[in-house]
């Protein structure tokens, strides 16, 4: 890791980013704080990211680094920045720098926010009954395969797990 300083700023970020987020999932009239953290973070993660590129593995560690990537994940009201910092995850992924899972991640991210169908079928909302369902997902034939070459789980597995995950 070479830059320990900056690290440490965007893993202080990520730690209020959750924080806020856990007290708004016991407490829904949260909602301006939590806006307001992800301003907050949106304006100083531009800063970093005009700075210093994208905080790679290499540059900040791979917490660091996952932090960056979350606090992006959070930056819905940003979406061309979101865009932006996706082009430098993939320009970086082939190296290693970033972990393709967030790229997979950050691009269904980014589709959602534009109401077009995901590509990896990692976003979910809760229906009108409380079900975990996912967003739209395009090509559902191949979608194991996508998945697969980024890293992540099978499709089943995962949903599985966001379910286990919401009933505790």
């Amino acid at each position: 890791m070479k830059n320990k300083k900056l690290a440490k700023q965007i893993l202080v970020m990520a730690k209020l980013d959750q924080q806020v987020r856990k007290a708004y999932e016991k407490n829904s009239s949260l909602v301006k704080e939590m806006g307001a953290v992800d301003r907050v973070n949106v304006l100083k993660m531009k800063k970093i990211v005009r700075k210093f590129g994208w905080p790679t593995i290499n540059l900040v560690g791979e917490k660091a680094s996952h932090s960056a990537w979350l606090l992006v994940q959070h930056a819905d009201n940003d979406v061309k920045f979101q865009e932006s910092c996706l082009r430098l995850m993939k320009k970086t992924m082939k190296d290693g720098g970033v972990l393709k899972t967030e790229v997979a991640f950050l691009t269904d991210r980014i589709l959602v926010n534009k109401g077009k169908p995901q590509v990896y079928g990692t976003q979910f909302y809760k229906d009108k009954t409380g079900k975990l369902a996912p967003r739209s997902i395009k090509g559902i034939k191949n979608l194991d395969t996508r998945r697969k070459k980024m890293d992540l789980e099978s499709f089943m597995l995962y949903q599985e797990r966001l379910e286990e995950r919401t009933k505790s």
